[in-house]
């Protein structure tokens, strides 16, 4: 009961919270999301914009049964993403050259996000292959789909020091190529070498995920696009 309580007041505190609406866009970077409404996204009725953010949240009495993802309506290829979340409880994640597999599932790359500290900042691909790449780990898939370490990124200590629980943090993704990096307020939580022809993923869809399992609050806001080679 204590559990519950303390994430219905952290999700009030959160709808007392006044968000200023999305800054201009960095130099050569285009905004995904008008601080407003979900113009240019689709998904269920799980999804919403509160405090000029898109927000996505299950409860109680209003579970998803399974993962659901909102959809932005646009196709990414080699680009660079920014954008600011927060989360309370449970897990989430940003996918990425991912593909629709019908009502609103999605397969493909996933920057993680967690509530917790095992999964968050790690590059997961949703029904695919699994976890490709742990925190902090410079990898190497080969053809087969073997994965080699091949160095560090930084370490755990360092990574989730800088991530603010309950609170706004940016994540960044760059994909260029089969090359993929991924960072959270400037440490970079993995960096991947994909070449593994027959799985990989060149091009998708990007979209935000809400997970099954126990009541939890996820939001985004300041999503801004950068189309690398456009």
């Amino acid at each position: 009961m204590s559990r519950i309580l303390t994430f219905a007041a952290v999700a009030a505190l959160f709808a007392g919270l006044a968000t200023t609406a999305s800054a201009e866009a960095p130099e050569g970077f285009i905004s995904l999301f008008d601080g407003k409404s979900l113009d240019g996204w689709e998904g269920k009725d799980f999804w919403s914009v509160k405090d000029g953010a898109i927000t996505g949240q299950t409860t109680a009495e209003k579970p998803t049964k399974g993962n659901t993802f909102l959809l932005w309506k646009g196709e990414l290829a080699d680009f660079e993403l920014r954008l600011k979340f927060r989360i309370v409880g449970g897990n989430s994640g940003i996918q990425y050259r991912s593909r629709h597999v019908g009502d609103y599932v999605i397969s493909g790359y996933q920057a993680d996000i967690d509530s917790g500290t095992k999964y968050i900042g790690i590059l997961y691909e949703e029904k695919a292959r699994g976890i490709l790449a742990l925190r902090g780990k410079k990898v190497v898939i080969d053809a087969e789909g073997g994965k080699q370490d091949v160095g560090t990124t930084g370490t755990d200590e360092e990574i989730l020091g800088s991530i603010k629980k309950e609170d706004w943090n940016e994540y960044t993704i760059i994909a260029k190529g089969n090359h993929l990096v991924q960072q959270i307020n400037g440490h970079t939580t993995v960096d991947v070498t994909d070449n593994q022809e027959s799985k990989r993923a060149m091009k998708g869809l990007l979209a935000l995920q809400l997970h099954a399992g126990p009541p939890m609050l996820v939001q985004f806001k300041d999503i801004y696009l950068k189309k690398l080679n456009d």
